[in-house]
Parts: C-alpha cells; sequence; structure tokens
C-alpha cells in the first residue's frame, strides 16, 4: 500500500478514476425564503413559487421522484465499485436565524459540490452566500469529522455575518444595457453581494491538478477567492476566470473538464476559451433536451452539460440528453445514461450531486511551460 493508498481523501481533478464520493439526499428539502440573493440567481419564472412559498416543501411527487433518481445513481456507483457516503438526515424546513437576521428554514443538502472544495488530502468547507445555506455544511459534518480523523485535511472559511452589509439590492440597476460585455461580463457592482466579507461557493471552483479556476459570481466575490488563495498557498494556483453570463453562480454548468486537453462548454456563455486553455480541444454543449416549460427553481436548463466522469473514458450523462450523449460517444467516450431529469429541476446534475473524496491519481501540472 502506498502513502497515497492510505489517505482518506485524495482528489485533485474531475477525470482520474472514482474511488469515493459523496452523494447527496433530496430528502427535507424546503423552499428557501425570498431574498435579493434567491432574485439574482434563480430563473425569474419562479421568483413567484419563492414569494408564495419560502420556508414551505416542494411538491412531494418531485422529492420522490428526485429520490428515486439519486438512489438509482447511488446504486449504479456501487455497482462500478465506488464507495458512496451520504449526508445526515435533516428537516430543512426549521427556521433559524442569527442576532441580526432571520430564516424560515434552509434548502437542501442534495448538492455537496456546492458546500465544500476538495484539494488534494484537504476538505475546505464554503462559507455559502444565501443565508437560507447559512447551515448547509452541517449535514456533512458527521463525514467530514470521519475523514479528518482518519489523516485529511479540514478547514472551514471563515463563517459569515451575512448582515445586510454583505447584499446589495441595487445590483440590477447596474448592469449595463445590452449582452454582457466579454472583455468584462461581471463588472463591480453588478454583483448582488459586496466585498464586505468573504463570500465562496465552492461549485464555483474546478480543479485541474495543480491549477484550480474560479470565478467571481453572485455567490462568491473577490474576497472570498484572495481568502482561498491565500489558503492553499503554493502547492496550487488559483485562477480567477470570467464567462459571458449575466447571472454568473457556479461554474459546472459553464465549463466542464472532460480529461486533459478536453473541455465541455455551454456554447452561450463562453465565446473563447481562457488563453491557458490554448491547445485543449473544445466539445461545445447542443441544445439541452430539457423543455423549455419545465419547472427549474434554481438553474437553466444548461444544467443538461452538469456531467459527472467516473474516469477518462465514462461519463455520467442524463438519460434523455441524446444530443449530448450522441456527441461524447462520437467524440470517443462512453456516455453512461443515467435518469436524472427530476433532480435537474432541483438545481443540479450528476456534479453537483456529488463531491469526489478519492480519486486514483497524483497531482499532475497539465499546464507546464
Amino acid at each position: 500500500m502506498t502513502e497515497t493508498d492510505a489517505l482518506p481523501v485524495h482528489s485533485y481533478n474531475e477525470w482520474d478514476p472514482l474511488e469515493e464520493v459523496i452523494v447527496g439526499v433530496i430528502d427535507g428539502a424546503a423552499v428557501p425564503p425570498w431574498h435579493p440573493a434567491v432574485e439574482a440567481t434563480v430563473p425569474p419564472e419562479a421568483w413567484d413559487f419563492y414569494r408564495r412559498g419560502g420556508g414551505g416543501a416542494f411538491p412531494a411527487a418531485q422529492i420522490e421522484a428526485a429520490h428515486t433518481e439519486l438512489e438509482g445513481f447511488v446504486a449504479i456507483l456501487e455497482g462500478e465499485g465506488v464507495t458512496v457516503r451520504r449526508p445526515d438526515p435533516v428537516d430543512q424546513s426549521r427556521p433559524f436565524g442569527t442576532a441580526e437576521w432571520s430564516s424560515t428554514g434552509g434548502s437542501s443538502h442534495t448538492f455537496p459540490r456546492d458546500i465544500a472544495l476538495v484539494a488534494g488530502d484537504r476538505i475546505i468547507e464554503a462559507t455559502m452566500a444565501w443565508r437560507s445555506y447559512y447551515f448547509a455544511t452541517q449535514p456533512f459534518r458527521t463525514l467530514f469529522k470521519d475523514y479528518f480523523r482518519r489523516g485529511a485535511r479540514w478547514v472551514a472559511a471563515p463563517k459569515p455575518e451575512l448582515t445586510d452589509a454583505s447584499y446589495n439590492p441595487g445590483y440590477a440597476a447596474a448592469k449595463p444595457d445590452g449582452p454582457p460585455s466579454p472583455d468584462d461580463p461581471f463588472p463591480a457592482g453588478t454583483s448582488v453581494i459586496t466585498e464586505f466579507e468573504p463570500l465562496l461557493d465552492a461549485g464555483d471552483f474546478m480543479r485541474f491538478g495543480r491549477d484550480i479556476l474560479v470565478q467571481r459570481s453572485h455567490v462568491t466575490n473577490g474576497f472570498g477567492i484572495e481568502w482561498t488563495r491565500r489558503l492553499l498557498g503554493d502547492e496550487f494556483r488559483l485562477h480567477e476566470v470570467a464567462f459571458v453570463d449575466d447571472h454568473p453562480m457556479h461554474l459546472n454548468a459553464t465549463f466542464v473538464p472532460l480529461r486533459p486537453g478536453r473541455v465541455l462548454v455551454n456554447p452561450e456563455r463562453v465565446p473563447e476559451l481562457p488563453e491557458m486553455f490554448a491547445g485543449w480541444d473544445v466539445l461545445t454543449c447542443p441544445e439541452p433536451a430539457i423543455p423549455t416549460d419545465q419547472t427549474m427553481y434554481f438553474c437553466s436548463r444548461w444544467i443538461a452539460m452538469n456531467t459527472l466522469m467516473l474516469d477518462q473514458e465514462r461519463i455520467f450523462v442524463e438519460a434523455q440528453e441524446t444530443e449530448l450523449l450522441r456527441l461524447l460517444e462520437k467524440e470517443g467516450f462512453t456516455p453512461i445514461p443515467v435518469p436524472f431529469r427530476t433532480v435537474n429541476t432541483f438545481g443540479g446534475g450528476f456534479h453537483c450531486a456529488t463531491l469526489d473524496v478519492r480519486r486514483r491519481g497524483g497531482l499532475e501540472d497539465y499546464f507546464a511551460d
């Protein structure tokens, strides 16, 4: 047994062979209360739903269908020899708050990719910019404590205050007229969060070995990026990137690594690759098969490109995404179609619903001169 074989947490990229993973659960999910931070990121068609339903339950039939999809996905992972861990059960409808604010409840513990970044043998808990996600890492603490006791490093970003000073309700008025500029797609003042304190969602990070991409968004600010950069030190290089997205929140429906030298991109948001990816092959994601009238509570139809690499060849794809399945097969991959459409409704795909704990492979430099 090598030294890395003995490490309970060991993952540097999105494509080495997957050995252990945390998969979220939908049970106990609740509707987040309405707030400017919610308005900035969820589809406008869902705004009335949040205004009316904050603190309440999502439709029971959708919860049941998403539960079935997640359990089916877990069975496939385990059938491939992957160890699957799950978070603790939580009733997200319980109200909570601080001395400065209160929330009717949380949201869900379905998407562990949003709440923590794994960098090598280290688990980094995100702050989370929504008040409803203030305790989002709690259902995963039993797992994190276990990994720490067995030798992993574990750190949590500074717990945010999330007072009114952290938010910019006037963000929409600050947006320039017309489409976002490719040269400055997210100018200062157009984010719903301020630079009052470090804020970051782990979904805004993407790992490429020694290099990690991050974007400023409606849930990750410059303060949070700098905090993460100093934490990672010289072991990793953190690169801030920007794409053409008028409501940026998380990278994994915009820029998805498949294996060294190949990425899947959103054609509406990625007019050109970041300079460091010169020479990489680009697969352009086809139009999603998700119907335009399907209810989407948290995200756009481009969640269809939120895939997960089992290794450098095999990739989990939503079973109804026929064009994407065909493209990947044509390009030499082995797609694994899995029903996940209802989970998509709740704002995530296979990448969001998982957190890689162990991938077989070491730290590599894919951008060495």
